[in-house]
């Protein structure tokens, strides 16, 4: 019984690393209009995420943006043998950024951005068949980048800096599938740690081999978060020698994968832009979470994950419609890092394919109004998570998922 409750902790790593589950694509209102390209635009301060060194190629010496989503999504669930069924009920994600950036010189130029890559909540439906895996989880994570960027001769320019994160994560689940006080109440655990934070770091090189060709590259390092003293609480646990759950704190360590994107962008026919980015994320490193309870009756746990590296292709258009609107629209592939065995509800993540559009509305000469759209449609899978063990038999879990987001955002940029 004591190894049951071990399950319980793994998605607080799951959660918070999972670029693919709850990596949310959305760190700007022009990019993601173009399928979320960028690391060859040159178009705003988006670059301080997209490509560090595309800022000092921008004509403004000042350039600031901001900008948030709204996130609509839903995971429906179904085991076809038993007739099980349930969907969430999750409140809507708003994930933001901020990006300025100043232009020094030349040669020279400097940029900050806050925003949230990692930032989700699901919320399933009361006592679901997969209550002892996950009932809801909330997540929440800040980046903080400052940034150099530097021209180095009339086609080459780099830049990059430090990376700083900052989050936490709230999580419950059921016990095990039939654990109950003598109420009836089923058995739970609540995890919750807070100020998780370490740093990283992003490099990035844009190549402008002519006045329409450009070519980018971009690394963000890969960033090991760790919980140190979070807190398990467990409740309605029957007073019995067989079920001794205390709460106590845990520390744990979370790690983020590196991931680089290279691209291309090519102006055409005057108003016309193409974009095309390739995103590998290196998932390889995260083969398990690692859990460390001070409460000696709690064994430590090691929870098997063996992701793979995943890869996203990007496609992105913009056309320059009039002097008062820019059009754009995009699509991406982005594949799951997710084994077979290892399907998880609290990430229900398979490949995907994202739908993009979106427009710019020029407010004079220095104030721009950014609109985007996203449908985000998830590839419907029949998949099981093996590894959870009841009473030191495997129980797996499995059923058939099907998932989807709409996703409008509204952003501001301002330029002088």
């Amino acid at each position: 019984m004591k190894k049951v409750v071990l399950l319980a902790v793994f998605v607080l790593g799951t959660a918070i690393t999972y670029a693919g589950g709850y990596r949310v694509s959305l760190q700007g209102q022009k990019s993601l209009a173009m399928g979320h390209t960028g690391v060859a635009v040159i178009n705003s301060s988006e670059l301080v995420f997209f490509n560090p060194a595309g800022l000092v190629h921008l004509e403004n010496k000042l350039n600031i943006s901001a900008g948030v989503s709204g996130v609509f999504s839903n995971v429906a669930y179904q085991n076809e043998m038993t007739g099980e069924s349930a969907v969430t009920d999750s409140p809507t994600g708003t994930p933001l950024y901020l990006y300025a950036s100043y232009q020094a010189n030349d040669w020279l130029a400097f940029g900050i951005g806050v925003y949230t890559p990692f930032g989700s909540t699901v919320s399933y439906e009361d006592d679901w068949a997969g209550s002892h895996l996950v009932n809801n989880i909330d997540l929440q994570a800040i980046f903080i980048q400052p940034t150099i960027s530097f021209k180095i001769g009339d086609y080459l320019s780099i830049g990059g800096g430090p990376i700083y994160v900052t989050g936490s994560v709230n999580f419950n689940r059921n016990l095990n599938r039939t654990l109950t006080d003598l109420d009836g109440n089923r058995a739970e655990v609540t995890i919750d740690a807070s100020g998780i934070s370490n740093w990283g770091w992003t490099a990035g090189a844009m190549f402008k081999l002519s006045e329409d060709l450009t070519l980018g590259a971009n690394y963000r390092s890969q960033i090991k978060l760790n919980a140190e003293g979070g807190d398990a609480d467990f409740e309605n646990v029957p007073n019995s020698p067989l079920t001794p759950f205390q709460d106590t704190t845990f520390d744990a360590t979370l790690p983020l994968p590196a991931e680089m994107t290279v691209g291309i962008s090519y102006e055409f026919c005057d108003k016309w832009l193409f974009a095309f980015d390739f995103n590998r994320a290196f998932w390889d490193v995260y083969e398990s979470l690692d859990i460390d309870f001070a409460n000696e009756n709690i064994p430590d746990s090691r929870n098997l994950r063996n992701y793979k590296n995943a890869s996203t292709y990007r496609f992105g258009l913009q056309y320059e419609a009039t002097d008062m609107f820019t059009l754009r629209a995009g699509y991406y592939f982005d594949e799951s890092p997710v084994r077979k065995g290892y399907f998880a509800p609290e990430t229900p993540r398979n490949d995907s394919n994202g739908y993009t559009a979106g427009l710019t509305f020029n407010v004079g000469d220095s104030f721009q109004v950014d609109a985007s759209f996203l449908y985000l449609h998830f590839k419907e899978v029949d998949a099981s998570y093996d590894y959870y063990f009841e009473n030191g038999q495997a129980a797996p879990f499995s059923g058939r998922y099907k998932s989807n987001a709409f996703i409008p955002g509204l952003g501001v940029t301002y330029k002088m």
